[in-house]
Protein backbone atom coordinates (compact mmCIF):
# COMPACT_ATOMS: atom_id res chain seq x y z
CA UNK A 1 0.00 0.00 0.00
CA UNK A 2 1.35 3.75 -0.42
CA UNK A 3 -0.44 6.90 -0.92
CA UNK A 4 -0.43 9.69 -3.41
CA UNK A 5 -1.18 13.58 -2.34
CA UNK A 6 -3.73 15.85 -4.51
CA UNK A 7 -3.74 19.45 -4.38
CA UNK A 8 -6.12 22.11 -5.94
CA UNK A 9 -6.74 25.89 -5.22
CA UNK A 10 -8.72 27.78 -7.52
CA UNK A 11 -12.07 30.00 -7.85
CA UNK A 12 -14.94 28.83 -5.87
CA UNK A 13 -16.90 28.94 -8.78
CA UNK A 14 -15.04 26.61 -10.42
CA UNK A 15 -15.23 24.21 -7.92
CA UNK A 16 -19.04 24.68 -7.52
CA UNK A 17 -19.21 22.82 -10.99
CA UNK A 18 -20.59 19.50 -9.32
CA UNK A 19 -21.14 18.40 -12.69
CA UNK A 20 -17.61 18.35 -13.27
CA UNK A 21 -16.68 16.26 -10.22
CA UNK A 22 -18.66 13.45 -10.42
CA UNK A 23 -18.20 10.76 -13.08
CA UNK A 24 -20.33 10.58 -16.21
CA UNK A 25 -23.25 7.94 -15.45
CA UNK A 26 -22.22 4.68 -16.86
CA UNK A 27 -25.71 5.21 -19.57
CA UNK A 28 -25.55 8.00 -21.59
CA UNK A 29 -29.17 9.53 -22.25
CA UNK A 30 -31.48 8.39 -24.87
CA UNK A 31 -30.70 10.37 -28.57
CA UNK A 32 -32.95 13.09 -28.53
CA UNK A 33 -36.21 12.94 -30.65
CA UNK A 34 -35.99 15.57 -33.41
CA UNK A 35 -36.24 19.19 -32.48
CA UNK A 36 -35.78 18.16 -29.13
CA UNK A 37 -33.63 20.92 -28.13
CA UNK A 38 -34.12 19.96 -24.01
CA UNK A 39 -32.91 16.29 -24.80
CA UNK A 40 -30.52 18.02 -26.72
CA UNK A 41 -28.74 19.89 -24.50
CA UNK A 42 -29.11 17.55 -21.86
CA UNK A 43 -27.29 15.02 -24.55
CA UNK A 44 -24.30 17.90 -25.00
CA UNK A 45 -23.85 18.23 -21.14
CA UNK A 46 -23.11 14.30 -20.92
CA UNK A 47 -20.52 14.25 -23.57
CA UNK A 48 -19.16 17.34 -22.03
CA UNK A 49 -18.95 15.83 -18.74
CA UNK A 50 -17.67 12.40 -20.12
CA UNK A 51 -15.10 13.77 -21.79
CA UNK A 52 -13.15 15.75 -19.38
CA UNK A 53 -14.26 14.21 -15.69
CA UNK A 54 -11.36 12.17 -16.40
CA UNK A 55 -9.03 14.88 -17.59
CA UNK A 56 -10.61 17.93 -15.58
CA UNK A 57 -8.03 19.00 -12.82
CA UNK A 58 -10.99 19.79 -10.61
CA UNK A 59 -11.19 17.68 -7.03
CA UNK A 60 -14.12 14.64 -8.02
CA UNK A 61 -16.69 14.29 -4.98
CA UNK A 62 -15.42 11.15 -3.98
CA UNK A 63 -11.95 11.59 -2.81
CA UNK A 64 -10.79 7.61 -4.35
CA UNK A 65 -11.60 9.40 -7.99
CA UNK A 66 -8.45 11.49 -7.93
CA UNK A 67 -6.70 7.72 -9.17
CA UNK A 68 -8.34 8.28 -12.11
CA UNK A 69 -7.16 11.83 -13.28
CA UNK A 70 -4.10 12.32 -15.24
CA UNK A 71 -1.05 11.52 -13.32
CA UNK A 72 0.27 14.97 -13.57
CA UNK A 73 -1.81 16.13 -10.98
CA UNK A 74 -0.30 13.52 -8.47
CA UNK A 75 1.84 16.16 -6.14
CA UNK A 76 3.42 13.68 -3.96
CA UNK A 77 3.83 9.82 -3.27
CA UNK A 78 4.62 7.98 -0.04
CA UNK A 79 4.86 4.37 1.40
CA UNK A 80 4.29 5.80 4.43
CA UNK A 81 0.94 7.31 6.13
CA UNK A 82 3.22 9.70 8.47
CA UNK A 83 4.77 10.91 5.44
CA UNK A 84 1.71 11.52 3.71
CA UNK A 85 -0.10 12.83 6.63
CA UNK A 86 2.87 15.52 6.50
CA UNK A 87 2.77 16.07 3.13
CA UNK A 88 -0.95 17.45 4.02
CA UNK A 89 0.23 19.62 7.33
CA UNK A 90 2.74 21.26 5.55
CA UNK A 91 0.00 22.38 2.84
CA UNK A 92 -2.34 23.29 5.35
CA UNK A 93 -0.11 25.53 7.00
CA UNK A 94 1.29 26.63 3.87
CA UNK A 95 -2.24 27.80 3.04
CA UNK A 96 -3.51 28.70 6.59
CA UNK A 97 -3.33 32.59 6.06
CA UNK A 98 -5.61 32.72 3.33
CA UNK A 99 -8.28 30.85 4.99
CA UNK A 100 -11.38 32.68 5.38
CA UNK A 101 -12.34 32.02 8.83
CA UNK A 102 -9.83 33.17 11.42
CA UNK A 103 -10.87 29.61 13.47
CA UNK A 104 -9.56 27.23 10.60
CA UNK A 105 -6.24 29.33 10.74
CA UNK A 106 -5.67 27.59 14.40
CA UNK A 107 -1.92 26.01 14.30
CA UNK A 108 -3.09 23.29 16.88
CA UNK A 109 -6.11 22.46 15.01
CA UNK A 110 -4.33 21.98 11.54
CA UNK A 111 -1.81 19.66 13.78
CA UNK A 112 -4.83 17.83 14.81
CA UNK A 113 -5.89 17.58 11.16
CA UNK A 114 -2.82 16.05 10.14
CA UNK A 115 -2.78 13.64 13.06
CA UNK A 116 -6.19 12.16 12.26
CA UNK A 117 -5.19 11.48 8.50
CA UNK A 118 -2.03 9.63 9.96
CA UNK A 119 -4.48 7.26 11.49
CA UNK A 120 -7.08 6.81 8.74
CA UNK A 121 -4.63 6.78 5.92
CA UNK A 122 -2.73 3.85 8.30
CA UNK A 123 -5.99 1.75 8.39
CA UNK A 124 -6.27 2.04 4.49
CA UNK A 125 -8.94 5.21 4.45
CA UNK A 126 -8.04 8.33 2.21
CA UNK A 127 -8.00 11.74 3.94
CA UNK A 128 -9.46 14.78 2.38
CA UNK A 129 -9.79 18.23 3.60
CA UNK A 130 -11.23 21.70 2.48
CA UNK A 131 -11.27 25.00 3.13
CA UNK A 132 -12.71 28.29 1.70
CA UNK A 133 -10.19 31.02 0.78
CA UNK A 134 -10.29 34.66 0.86
CA UNK A 135 -11.48 36.10 -2.74
CA UNK A 136 -13.55 33.25 -3.07
CA UNK A 137 -11.55 30.53 -3.65
CA UNK A 138 -11.15 27.20 -2.46
CA UNK A 139 -8.47 24.47 -1.47
CA UNK A 140 -8.96 20.94 -1.87
CA UNK A 141 -6.21 18.64 -0.38
CA UNK A 142 -6.13 15.05 -0.51
CA UNK A 143 -4.10 11.33 0.25
CA UNK A 144 -5.57 8.41 -1.38
CA UNK A 145 -4.52 5.38 -0.11
CA UNK A 146 -3.52 2.74 -3.57
CA UNK A 147 -3.04 -0.01 -4.58
CA UNK A 148 -5.19 -1.13 -3.29
CA UNK A 149 -7.86 2.20 -2.39
CA UNK A 150 -10.94 0.64 0.19
CA UNK A 151 -13.36 2.33 -1.83
CA UNK A 152 -12.23 1.32 -5.36
CA UNK A 153 -10.52 -1.60 -5.20
CA UNK A 154 -10.56 -2.07 -9.06
CA UNK A 155 -8.86 0.38 -10.02
CA UNK A 156 -5.38 1.06 -10.97
CA UNK A 157 -2.51 2.90 -9.53
CA UNK A 158 -1.70 6.12 -11.85
CA UNK A 159 1.65 5.94 -11.30
CA UNK A 160 2.99 2.56 -10.19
Amino acid sequence: MHYHGYLWVGPKERFDNEALRRPPHPEPPPPPAPNDPTAERLLHRYREVAAEFSTANLPPLETAYWLVKPRSLVRGTWDEAKEAAAWLGERLTEHAHRFAYEHDRDTSRLRRLADSAAVRLATGADASYGFYLERPGYLSLAVVTCSPNRSMPDQSCPLR
